[in-house]
């Protein structure tokens, strides 16, 4: 769990600007054209519930195609939850808009890349409260690289207002950003490369639910 004692883009100005394609259809890869700076490699806007992310409901936990969205709820205390569409890199720049639909202030929610498995992974989430941090996850140990404990930022939008999160998982450098303002950095290059997600959670009190939309993975 991310507790708070230990804790969770640049959007840069060109990020959401232009069409992104998916992977480039039939050829070969020696023949397919080599990303630049800036492609988009993945982009999601959830409006078809069949593209590969998980779904599910139980009493800890859902994640559904809701509302245009991603829509992830945490119903017990003390819990985190993730869903993954499938998509494994070792360099990318991610973004998302998030929305709390309801629940607590205090929560996390943010982006997952190089996950490994549900215990190596890293995490930088930001809270509806103001709070941000970086996390690793490693062998089932949290450990937040980015200081102490959660820190306080203006550029993170508090209560139900939308917040762009953005993250940078490139060489060892791993680097959060909220409505394009740079949060947090830290290096560490314990996973090299992984899957992207998407992780939402709860602390004390139960509740959370967070709207995901416009997911996208560009190439450094």
């Amino acid at each position: 769990m991310f507790q708070r004692g230990w804790l969770v883009a640049m959007l840069l100005c060109g990020l959401l600007v232009g069409g992104c394609a998916g992977d480039e259809p039939g050829g070969t890869l020696s023949a397919a054209p080599k990303a630049q700076s800036g492609d988009a490699l993945y982009f999601d806007d959830f409006s078809d519930d069949s593209s590969g992310w998980d779904t599910w409901a139980d009493e800890k936990s859902q994640a559904a195609y809701d509302q245009g969205g991603l829509r992830m709820r945490v119903t017990q205390a003390n819990y985190d939850t993730w869903s993954r569409p499938g998509r494994r890199y070792s360099d990318a720049r991610i973004a998302v808009d998030t929305t709390r639909l309801g629940g607590p202030d205090n929560n996390n929610y943010g982006i997952l890349c190089r996950y490994s498995n549900r215990s190596n992974f890293y995490a930088l989430v930001i809270s509806s409260d103001g709070y941000a941090g970086i996390l690793k996850v490693k062998e089932g140990k949290y450990q937040i690289l980015s200081g102490e404990a959660l820190s306080y930022q203006e550029a993170v939008r508090q209560g139900g207002e939308m917040n762009v999160i953005g993250a940078e998982c490139v060489g060892d450098r791993l680097a959060l950003y909220a409505n394009g303002s740079l949060l947090l950095e830290a290096r560490d290059a314990d996973f090299p490369t992984g899957e992207v997600g998407l992780v939402a959670g709860s602390f004390e009190e139960a509740g959370v639910d967070v709207l995901f939309d416009n997911f996208y993975v560009l190439q450094p």
